[in-house]
């Protein structure tokens, strides 16, 4: 059984546009030890003020969140920004989307081909979107919708913003697992034609691998049988990106329980960039 003193475990598959057809996915699970992880449930949530209410649903918890909680610090220091966290995000915050993408677009063209985007560390190494794209994926509309909700609900981000000691967000990307485990192979899609056997041979193998705990993370999952076929047979791979930022914090948890400051966030992660957890 896990531990009372341990928090829940929370995994979002977050959208910046969220509504009856693409929801936020919200999977809560719990550490049962430090190598074996219970999926509880999964929520559906198509607005904010629901997700809002959800970060309250629980007095302690620990969650992966998928969406960047910062910006390169090369296009901080070119905008002319603060260069303090709380600072440079209540003016990103402010923004209307319109702007944010005029503004990056300004940054982008004025550079070579191949290099147009500003990175963050994290990023390289994760191999995932910069935090500044808008278009495919909008990850800089996530960052512009997600970080702001979380701050405003008194959560903690972890290195970056302290708030509420007992509900902490950590930065997740569930592409991280997945393309340990599927290369590039691809295992999602919000288009209908899209959604072929391929995908959904490579959601089994990602389940496969997270179930037999053969990640990096070094976790089992523990879900029931209705669990596995939500998570196969959502072809938009939202559920299971929830759960796999679910297992990611699960991995800082355990992290944590072995000493590791921060929930292994590295020492030396930029106060302005922040990091994957797990990368």
């Amino acid at each position: 059984m896990s531990s009372p003193e341990w928090p829940r475990l929370l995994g979002c598959d977050f959208t910046s546009s969220p509504r009856a057809q693409k929801n936020i996915v919200l999977a809560w699970a719990d550490l049962l030890t430090p190598e074996v992880v219970q999926l509880k449930q999964i929520v559906r949530l198509s607005g904010f003020s629901e997700f809002e209410d959800a970060l309250k649903s629980h007095a302690h918890w620990l969650g992966g969140f998928d969406l960047p909680f910062g910006l390169p610090r090369e296009l901080l220091i070119h905008l002319g920004w603060p260069l303090r966290y709380r600072d440079y995000m209540a003016h990103y915050s402010a923004m209307p989307r319109a702007d944010i993408r005029s503004c990056f677009k300004q940054f982008c063209d004025a550079r070579a081909v191949g290099q147009k985007f500003a990175h963050r560390l994290t990023d390289r190494v994760a191999d995932s979107s910069p935090s500044m794209k808008w278009v495919n994926p909008p990850v800089a509309y996530m960052m512009h919708a997600g970080v702001p909700l979380l701050m405003k609900a008194g959560v903690s981000l972890v290195g970056l913003f302290e708030q509420d000691p007992l509900r902490n967000a950590l930065e997740a990307y569930p592409g991280l697992i997945a393309k340990e485990i599927l290369g590039r192979r691809s295992y999602k899609s919000d288009d209908k034609s899209g959604q072929t056997p391929e995908r959904l041979i490579a959601r089994k193998d990602i389940l496969h691998a997270i179930e037999l705990g053969q990640t990096r993370l070094k976790l089992r999952l523990k879900l029931s049988h209705g669990q596995r076929e939500a998570m196969i047979e959502d072809a938009s791979g939202d559920t299971l990106d929830a759960v796999l930022c679910a297992l990611q914090a699960a991995w800082g948890l355990v992290q944590h329980l072995q000493g590791q400051e921060r929930f292994g966030l590295p020492q030396e992660m930029d106060p302005l960039e922040g990091w994957i957890i797990g990368a």
